[in-house]
Parts: C-alpha cells; sequence; structure tokens
C-alpha cells in the first residue's frame, strides 16, 4: 500500500499504547496506516523528523476561539501554528443564542479541529474584556437550558459537552445555582459538564461535591482562595472523592488560575492534574498562559515525566471527550500527529501570581499533520 505521507525518524511517544521509540508514523485516507520501522520506501510524501519528537496530535482541552464573535476569541489555526494544537475544544465561549455564528464563521472553515462546550448561558462568555468584566453567570435570565438543548440535539458532531461558569467573578449572586441548571441539561442531553471555578463563594467543595463521573472541573490548581489543597498539604476530602467518582481535573492555566504552589502541593499528595489545557484567550496569550505547548513545559519543570505530560494533553483528554479516534496513533485513529522539539537554553516562566520557574528546555513546535496531510509549516 503507498502511503500518503511518513514521518520518519522521529521518537515517537504514544502514551495510549505506551510507545517511546524511534519509528516512523505512515497516513493513508486521512488516517493513521501504522507505527512502524522502514515506511519511507513507499510514500508520496517523506518528512525527516529526526531528532524530533512525534505524538499523537494534541489537544488543548480548554480554549476561546471564536474569533470575532467575542472579545477573548483567539484564532484556532494561528494558534496550532505555534502551539500543535490539532484539536482546539472551546469552552463556553458561545451559548445557545449566538452558537450558529460559531459554526459557520469559525468551525466549519478552520482546517484545526474545533469541538464545543455549549455554555448553558444564552450568549456564551459574552462580557469578558479588560475594559467592561460581567460575569455571565450572574443574570439568571440568560440561563437558556432549553434553547441549549435544541441546539445540543441538531450539532452532535461538535457539541461534546455544556459549559458552566460558578465564582464570586462568573456568578456572583447566583453562586452555585448556574451549575444546578448546567447538570439539569446534562440530565436531560447525556453530555458532560466542565464547570469552572473562581473565587469562592462557591467553595471548592461544594462545587467538586456536585459533580458526577465524566464531569470536568477545569481550573484545577487555582492559587488560593478555593485550591483543592489544605495549607498543610492535605489534599481536600471532598477532591478525593470526587476523583474516586471519576470526575476529570483539568488545568485550565489561563490569566488567573494556575500556581506552581498548588501544583507543586498537588504532585507531592499525588494527586496530578488528569489532562493539561492552556485556558487560551486574548487575554493571556502574551502571557501567562501563553499557549498550550508553554502550559505542557511547566509541568516538565515541576517533574513530570515527558510521556505523562504528553498523555495529559492526547490520550487523557481523548478519553474525557470519548473521542477514542483522537489522542492515539493507533491504527485507524483520526490522522492527526503533532511534530515538537525540546529546546534547550535557559527558560522563565511565569504562574499567575507572578512565581517564576526556571527550566532548562521548553517545548516547541515544529510541525503539525492534520487529517493524514503535513500542514505546517509548509
Amino acid at each position: 500500500m503507498t502511503l500518503d505521507l511518513v514521518l520518519t525518524g522521529g521518537r515517537v511517544v504514544d502514551p495510549s499504547q505506551g510507545i517511546d521509540r524511534i519509528a516512523d508514523v505512515g497516513f493513508s485516507g486521512g488516517k493513521v496506516a501504522a507505527v512502524a520501522d522502514d515506511l519511507a520506501s513507499d510514500a508520496r510524501d517523506v518528512r525527516d523528523v529526526s531528532g524530533k519528537i512525534v505524538t499523537p496530535g494534541i489537544i488543548d482541552l480548554h480554549t476561546h476561539v471564536y474569533w470575532g464573535g467575542t472579545s477573548l476569541g483567539i484564532d484556532a489555526e494561528a494558534f496550532a501554528r505555534t502551539s500543535a494544537v490539532t484539536t482546539c475544544v472551546d469552552t463556553g465561549s458561545a451559548g445557545p443564542g449566538n452558537f450558529p455564528g460559531f459554526r459557520k464563521h469559525v468551525i466549519e472553515p478552520s482546517q484545526t479541529r474545533i469541538l464545543v462546550y455549549l455554555h448553558v448561558s444564552f450568549a456564551g462568555i459574552y462580557g469578558f474584556d479588560p475594559q467592561i468584566m460581567v460575569g455571565e453567570s450572574h443574570e439568571f435570565r440568560l440561563m437558556a437550558p432549553g434553547h441549549a438543548r435544541e441546539v445540543i440535539k441538531a450539532n452532535r458532531d461538535v457539541i461534546v459537552g455544556i459549559k458552566v461558569r460558578v465564582g464570586r467573578h462568573a456568578s456572583g449572586p447566583q453562586g452555585i445555582a448556574p451549575l444546578d441548571v448546567a447538570l439539569g441539561l446534562s440530565d436531560e442531553t447525556g453530555l458532560p459538564v466542565m464547570c469552572h471555578i473562581d473565587e469562592p463563594p462557591p467553595s471548592y467543595e461544594a462545587v467538586v461535591a456536585k459533580l458526577r463521573k465524566g464531569d470536568v472541573l477545569t481550573h484545577c490548581f487555582r492559587p488560593f482562595p478555593n485550591t483543592p489543597v489544605m495549607g498543610d498539604g492535605r489534599v481536600k476530602d471532598e477532591v478525593l472523592a470526587a476523583r474516586e467518582r471519576g470526575v476529570y481535573f483539568d488545568i485550565g492555566h489561563g490569566m488567573g488560575s494556575f500556581a506552581y504552589k498548588t501544583a507543586r502541593a498537588m504532585l507531592a499528595a499525588g494527586f496530578p492534574p488528569d489532562t493539561i489545557s492552556s485556558d487560551v484567550h486574548a487575554f493571556c496569550l502574551k502571557g501567562p498562559a501563553y499557549d498550550q505547548l508553554t502550559t505542557m513545559t511547566k509541568f516538565l519543570g515541576l517533574g513530570m515525566p515527558l510521556n505523562e505530560v504528553v498523555a495529559r494533553a492526547t490520550a487523557r483528554p481523548a478519553e474525557a471527550l470519548k473521542r477514542p479516534e483522537l489522542g492515539t496513533l493507533a491504527t485507524g485513529a483520526a490522522g492527526d500527529a503533532s511534530i515538537l522539539s525540546l529546546q534547550p537554553g535557559e527558560h522563565h516562566l511565569e504562574d499567575v501570581v507572578g512565581e517564576i520557574l526556571t527550566v532548562d528546555e521548553r517545548l516547541v513546535a515544529e510541525g503539525v499533520v492534520i487529517n493524514g496531510h503535513w500542514w505546517y509549516p509548509q
């Protein structure tokens, strides 16, 4: 069989299959054809990636890519080029009232795959801007579960879950009530909830106590207040119970939601995140989150091995999304791959409270394969 594309000579790191070795990766018909030795002799396009790392297409489980439709939206394809992300999961930029524009003008034209957690609020995250900051969950009249149910029914191919934001900034006087609305919509549609948490109220404990198997808590390694860990280093009982139930804990770095102090304490307690995501948006693109690879590099700097970091940006988010064709280089999987390198040098990476972590190498993007074809750089 003649292959459409072969990546040859790279270090293939695919945690979904326990692979970490030098090998070729072949693609045919938009799918992964094989991970094996010596595939390059029968291929239409051969790319020598010797000295590089080849992973399944990276999934960023928390992004905001409704460019032009919301003030916080960024361009998904530009982001993919800088971060080697092949699947952007937009988390609540759009609600049922403005989702059709998101689909027509952003999702459908994009070569980068975009999946969506639809916001339960009518217009999604509409008031997130340096000049005006209005938590959409403050206004309970904007909760639109009935409308959202119909939009989900018509767009099951791209809508993978339901987004809600609670906390002092996001829901204010409504407290935890918007989460109850989202959970009811989840019961109706069968889709999981991703819940944002910021400063209390409600408390971290109250929020995770409501989440069920398959739901996602994002911003899970927040700084104080509303952290998952006690001052003495013990993980809160409600957090341990939530993981036991099957709740996913997602980083969602963003502008204010990731602290090294919390991360160190949680890792020391044997509680790594399930998924590593950037929460990239227009107001953290130049720091402190920057992009997905920078967020992943921070975990390398905290001592997490490369294969575990890759797993939390490929196989684990694919599991949370219930998309087994993603996050793997198994034969027949979606033909996506990320080509990376570890750039040596002294790199200074900040968290959201200003602490600097100095690392001696960082992940950088070297190439992107989408649907079985070399996409970037041309």
